[in-house]
């Protein structure tokens, strides 16, 4: 008998872990803004803060948002580079909604001149599509203990299917290299630990076996969600 409540304590107290941890994932934000990207010494937009908050610190010009943003999107900047630029630019838009509207046009316009020129580019309906995804996490949003006391904008990506055009991205992603990029399976991933989970569950698969030859993946899929109690990115991708 003392053997089973034993038992049965580890259990419950086991259980009610996972479900704080749950808890915790839920409360700690939005994944594409709360979450930084690894990047190593790439170059990106300027930031002090060490998560998602705007510490206070950054004194940048968010004149300078659309003109530096499109800069650092270079045919040669790889994904990861393109997310946490991305995530950057977000949060930087929050304080200037003309800036969100013009970047996310500015993208469109990229990706929809390059489609109707006959050279559809990867990389820029990924851009596109990411910061839709992102928008749709930050801007406009009332995030209770994250967004008090910010301006509420309307949201410039509000009917745009993001995910749609990153998936579009990956099919020219796959042609053009002949396999699969597993850093913008990654990408894919993070927007999808909500749903559809057959989708999700591809993505993360597809990031977590390329990261095996991609150092910078491979870094990013063990780093802490957030803070050091919470799951790695990579528990997190496979538990969803």
């Amino acid at each position: 008998m003392t053997h089973r409540r034993m038992r049965s304590a580890r259990f419950a107290i086991s259980f009610v872990a996972t479900l704080l941890c749950f808890a915790n994932t839920a409360q700690a934000g939005p994944p594409l803004i709360c979450h930084p990207i690894e990047i190593g010494q790439a170059k990106s937009l300027p930031w002090i803060s060490h998560n998602w908050n705007l510490s206070g610190g950054e004194n940048y010009d968010t004149k300078n948002l659309v003109r530096d943003t499109l800069e650092i999107l270079a045919p040669d900047t790889a994904v990861l580079i393109r997310m946490e630029t991305l995530r950057r630019a977000t949060l930087y838009a929050r304080k200037d909604p003309l800036a969100a509207k013009e970047l996310l046009a500015r993208l469109d316009a990229r990706a929809t001149s390059a489609e109707s020129s006959g050279h559809p580019d990867a990389l820029a309906w990924f851009d596109v599509g990411y910061l839709a995804e992102t928008y749709k996490q930050w801007l406009g949003q009332n995030l209770p203990r994250m967004t008090d006391g910010m301006r509420m904008d309307p949201n410039p990506a509000a009917g745009v299917d993001g995910y749609a055009l990153v998936k579009k991205a990956l099919g020219l992603r796959t042609h053009s290299q002949n396999g699969d990029d597993p850093q913008m399976e990654f990408a894919a991933a993070l927007i999808t630990l909500s749903g559809p989970q057959i989708d999700h569950r591809e993505h993360a698969k597809k990031a977590m076996a390329g990261a095996k030859s991609d150092p910078l993946l491979a870094q990013n899929l063990a780093t802490h969600f957030i803070g050091p109690r919470s799951e790695t990115m990579a528990q997190l991708l496979a538990k969803n």
